[in-house]
């Protein structure tokens, strides 16, 4: 048991016997040590196994008692950590500070965050704490906006010193050449292999080029654990005063300048390799940045002027012109064009707009000219809500990397102990006084060993991985949601909304012999104009797509529960059901086992009545998105069993379900009972994800393992949600359970190579196999190959 203890702030309780729910309540989860809260000051100690349970788990069963925990968050720029160790490191040292509720540092975007009580402790503590342990810290909310990314400045920085680092070792790399057989026709110039210039070559490197190891490892000491600085520093350093000794004693054989100062030039180099791959593994946040135009054109008071994008307010008029990015969440208020929504939603083709449709920042306008009135700006629009949660996806960590964690922080006093047992082996037993043998044995174990492929090997699959689904129109709100997805084997989806376009729509429309099929048409469309029912406007907008112009409704007259009567041209027009033109004394002229075959396809039956005579009999229906039949293939190919949950009547729903290829409806259920049926699923022992789009979905997008909310629904469903598909197109919970598995299968890849190259390197360096420059460039190759393995997700065609 690896236990916890935590101190949490509780707000809500009104008395003692609320002090005391919460304490049951929590003292009954699998985990929990012991829980006490104190009415009094409010808060609860809790111990923990934090294998079994975490803290949010924690605070979400407080908040299902009807209380909640006191807490805020700071985002952290992190830099100078090197290594898994690091991270580890300043998670437990932040997690260890009274106060602080959460902690979690991801070493591939150099960030943390942290969640604490303001009441305890304050983000400058935290930053304190960072410096404290050898590190840079500072709020991303007060790094001025503008500042160069430091990232490249990280590069640069480290490019420098690679360059100046390369220049002093080259020299001393080519007396190398006089130490093989093979490579003793090459000229080495005398001067060169002068103790006293090797000395004078190799002293900066060391202690100036490779500082930055010799700092971190005092640090990593000082605070009582083991980073690959301490490795590098025992290396090198072993390896030049071994070799300063040997000048000052006057021999001038043996020497390991060459060795100390190549290896912190490869590590060099492997670290600019690796900074720039990672700098690539966040791209799709800087492509999705970078969409947005900085610029918009304004209409004041009948004068136009272009003004910074921070300047537009609410209400503003904006004039988008053909070709130009739109620089604000906005609704349409004169023009028609057609718009590229791809960077949001991943569908290719242009969305047609008219007046009364809003538009989005970022997307691009393709043809015609439009005036808008902007509706959310800043931080509020669409692009900036994703960027947002691709950001925090990006910054959370997987449970697999709790594996990794767990073996970073014993890793480095390991590899050390297995160092000196390597020398001492080789000193005493393999080649007996041979001192600089066992030495050069024991750097390059040392150098082989460094876990940073270990801890690069999943933030960065996460990063390309969720970044890439963001490109796609697929939202993953965590890392944990990227990796459960992926364990889902049965899709609950909702109807209306989801698998039909949630719009009613005519789709039959049939007509008596020797009546004029378009007049009828334009009759019923004009008749049902002045009705606010679904149905009514169904049949409007089917009459306005099939006829030119519609006549004038000349006398309307709603008869509740029935339909209407219209007055048309001098017409008495009659639409509604089966008993209001039996109640007026009209007989059916329709086949009745064609209507019967309508209605169990699930469609609503309409009767027309022109002048006390039947001519037209209307079906409507909710119809099905264009893909999700294709959509439904495609799980059920992938081994996934799909269930349609409908609050809609039985019949209705298996003529949906029949027609869209699902096997399995339940059907007229409430929507304060689709949480239970998600939940009777999970209790089978499969694993649930819900789609659905509507504010009745959001209790069971939330009970589900995985919650997936459609970017056309309401704001309700997506918070609720774990995953926002931004299309509303089922295809893409097929491409988010594909993303899910193609990016935990690159995980398990970058875990399995990055603890085989430490399995197998380290006893081959301890037998002598690998010189210690070898190892080094192999350390530094390590890293960078398990970045460039993560950056393939980058390239994955979901659709």
């Amino acid at each position: 048991m690896s236990e916890v203890k935590r101190d949490i702030s509780i707000t809500g309780m009104t008395c003692a016997a609320c002090a005391n729910r919460v304490e049951k309540g929590l003292q009954r989860m699998d985990g929990i040590g012991s829980a006490t809260v104190n009415f009094a000051t409010e808060k609860a100690a809790v111990s923990f196994d934090n294998e079994k349970v975490d803290i949010q788990a924690i605070q979400e069963k407080i908040k299902s008692l009807g209380y909640d925990t006191v807490k805020e968050e700071a985002d952290l720029q992190i830099s100078g950590m090197t290594c898994a160790a690091c991270s580890a490191r300043i998670e437990k040292g932040l997690s260890r500070m009274e106060g602080v509720q959460l902690a979690t540092v991801n070493l591939a975007l150099e960030t943390g965050k942290v969640e604490y009580d303001p009441s305890v402790i304050n983000p400058s503590d935290l930053i304190a704490k960072i410096k404290n342990m050898g590190y840079d810290a500072e709020l991303k909310s007060e790094i001025p906006e503008g500042t160069e990314d430091h990232r490249q400045k990280e590069i640069r920085h480290k490019t420098r010193l690679f360059y100046i680092s390369a220049a002093l070792s080259f020299p001393l790399l080519w007396t190398m050449f006089s130490h093989f057989s093979f490579t003793s026709w090459m000229p080495v110039p005398a001067w060169l292999m002068n103790p006293y210039v090797q000395w004078l070559l190799a002293t900066p490197v060391q202690f100036v080029i490779g500082w930055m190891f010799y700092k971190g490892a005092f640090y990593a000491l000082r605070n009582k654990s083991a980073n690959m600085d301490v490795l590098v520093a025992l290396g090198t350093s072993a390896a030049y005063f071994y070799s300063v000794y040997l000048v000052l004693i006057g021999s001038d054989h043996g020497l390991y300048f060459e060795t100390s100062a190549v290896l912190i030039t490869l590590i060099l180099l492997g670290k600019v390799f690796e900074a720039r791959a990672k700098g690539r593994s966040s791209d799709a946040i800087k492509k999705l940045m970078g969409l947005q135009p900085t610029m918009a054109i304004v209409e004041k008071d009948g004068e136009i002027t272009e003004i910074p994008i921070g300047d537009v307010q609410i209400g503003d008029v904006l004039v988008i012109r053909p070709g130009s990015s739109i620089p604000v969440d906005a609704e349409v208020i004169a023009g028609e064009s057609a718009v590229d929504e791809s960077m949001l939603t991943g569908e290719s083709l242009p969305v047609d707009k008219k007046v009364g449709d809003d538009v989005f920042a970022a997307t691009v306008n393709s043809n015609g000219s439009l005036r808008v009135r902007a509706k959310k700006i800043g931080k509020d629009t669409v692009l900036s809500n994703i960027i947002r949660v691709v950001e925090e996806a990006q910054g959370s960590k997987a449970p697999i990397q709790r594996l990794a964690d767990q073996i970073s922080g014993i890793f480095v006093p390991i590899v050390v102990g297995i160092a000196v047992v390597t020398f001492l082996i080789w000193y005493f037993i393999a080649s007996p006084g041979n001192f600089a043998e066992a030495l050069t044995a024991m750097i390059a174990v040392l150098v082989i060993a460094c876990p940073c492929a270990l801890g690069l090997a999943t933030p960065t699959s996460i990063m390309a991985g969720s970044g890439r689904a963001a490109e796609q129109g697929v939202l993953f709100k965590t890392a944990e949601a990227m990796e459960q997805t992926k364990a889902v084997d049965t899709v609950v989806l909702d109807k209306t909304g989801t698998i039909t376009k949630g719009i009613p729509e005519v789709t039959d429309f049939l007509v008596s012999e020797d009546a004029d099929r378009q007049q009828l048409i334009a009759y019923a469309a004009a008749a049902e104009s002045d009705s606010e029912h679904p149905v009514a406007k169904a049949i409007t907008s089917f009459g306005l797509n099939e006829v030119e112009k519609l006549p004038a409704d000349e006398q309307f007259e709603a008869i509740p529960g029935h339909g209407i009567r219209s007055v048309i041209e001098g017409s008495t027009v009659l639409m509604g059901t089966r008993k209001l033109l039996a109640d007026q004394g009209i007989d059916l002229n329709v086949d009745i086992a064609e209507v019967e075959k309508l209605e169990n396809e699930g469609k609503t039956v309409m009767y027309m009545a022109v002048d006390g005579k039947h001519v037209a009999t209307i079906a409507v229906a909710d119809t099905l998105k264009e893909t999700s039949k294709q959509a439904i293939l495609e799980l059920r190919d992938m081994g996934l069993d799909v269930i349609m949950l409908t609050g809609d009547q039985e019949r209705t729903a298996k003529a949906i379900a029949a027609e869209a290829g699902i096997d399995h409806v339940i059907a007229g259920v409430l929507p304060e009972r689709k949480a239970e049926v998600v939940a009777s699923l999970q209790a089978e022992g499969k694993r649930v994800a819900m789609v659905g789009d509507g504010i009745n979905d959001a209790p069971a997008l939330a009970v589900a393992d995985i919650g997936m909310a459609m970017g056309t629904g309401t704001a309700v469903a997506m918070e609720a949600a774990d995953v926002t598909l931004m299309h509303g197109d089922l295809l893409r919970v097929a491409d988010t359970i594909r993303m899910s598995r193609l990016t935990v299968r690159n995980i398990k890849q970058n875990l399995f190579w990055a603890l085989a190259y430490n399995t197998v390197g380290i006893p081959i360096a301890a037998v002598g196999f690998l010189a210690p420059w070898v190892a080094g460039a192999a350390m530094a190759f390590s890293s960078v190959s398990v970045v460039l393995n993560a950056l393939r997700l980058q390239r994955v065609k979901l659709r």
